[in-house]
């Protein structure tokens, strides 16, 4: 028998995801939750959902949480996911970086790593010999493994022109027959970090473009409001936000002004 999660222990671990993740669990999501963790449960010999985090509560070192928010939220991606911002990044933000050594984006809430190397063979398709590093960070690490690695299924290769996989990748042989993987002297200009965008993140650089798309929607609007004022903080006068087009600020932006559909801007000019 599969246990059910009762009402204090959904609210509590909604007390407990929102306190250290931001993430909003509302009422209504307790079947999705029971789904998500039974087989946790299972692994552990939890009989109850209050047995579970007690013992998320008791793991000092972190990992049970880690491994609880990994279960809880969906790393969908894709390469070249929502093309209107990869057209922008080409036609916008490169040439006004053009006279710059090296260019420098954040993406944040990378999952499997398919935005920050889309990002990557973008700007090498349109300005060859650019130096470009990227940093891509994520709560998962179970999907930042997975990004490091740069592995990906012939299905998950479909939405990339053909070129690119001939030029970015390497078709795997043998046991690795359907899998690419994306060559060492791309995968060196993506730096993979674990980072919860709940706690600070001031010691980073300031970057010209925040990439941070389907992240927002599982956050309240307060925390929504918080989040973005600091993605402003750390970015250049002038800079870009790009969220997700399903997704919209309403009036959390604060620093940043709306330029078009999932755009926004932080004022004065990139150089």
């Amino acid at each position: 028998m599969h246990p059910a999660i009762t009402a204090p222990e959904f609210e509590r671990l909604r007390h407990l995801t929102h306190s250290h993740f931001g993430l909003d669990l509302r009422p209504g999501k307790e079947t999705l939750v029971e789904a998500r963790l039974r087989k946790r449960l299972a692994q552990l010999g939890c009989r109850r959902f209050g047995d579970y985090l007690d013992r998320v509560a008791r793991d000092s070192s972190g990992g049970e949480l880690s491994l609880m928010i990994d279960a809880l939220t969906t790393n969908f991606t894709g390469f070249l996911r929502e093309p209107a911002h990869f057209e922008f990044l080409g036609q916008t933000i490169l040439p006004a970086l053009k006279k710059r050594p090296e260019i420098r984006i954040w993406c944040a809430g990378c999952a499997t790593g398919e935005e920050p190397y889309s990002v990557l063979f973008s700007l090498y398709e349109r300005a060859p010999g650019k130096q470009v590093r990227i940093l891509a960070t994520d709560i998962s690490t179970k999907a930042l493994g997975a990004a490091a690695q740069g592995v990906y299924s012939e299905e998950k290769m479909a939405s990339l022109p053909a070129p690119w996989r001939a030029k970015y990748f390497q078709r795997g042989g043998g046991q690795w027959a359907g899998q690419f993987r994306v060559k060492q002297d791309y995968r060196w200009a993506v730096e993979f970090r674990r980072l919860n965008l709940m706690e600070p993140f001031h010691q980073l650089p300031r970057f010209p473009l925040i990439f941070c798309r389907n992240v927002m929607i599982y956050f309240d609007r307060a925390t929504q409001a918080n989040l973005v004022a600091r993605f402003a903080d750390r970015l250049e006068p002038g800079g870009y936000l790009l969220i997700g087009h399903s997704e919209g600020l309403f009036n959390s932006q604060g620093a940043l002004e709306y330029d078009r559909p999932a755009t926004y801007r932080k004022r004065g000019t990139l150089a």
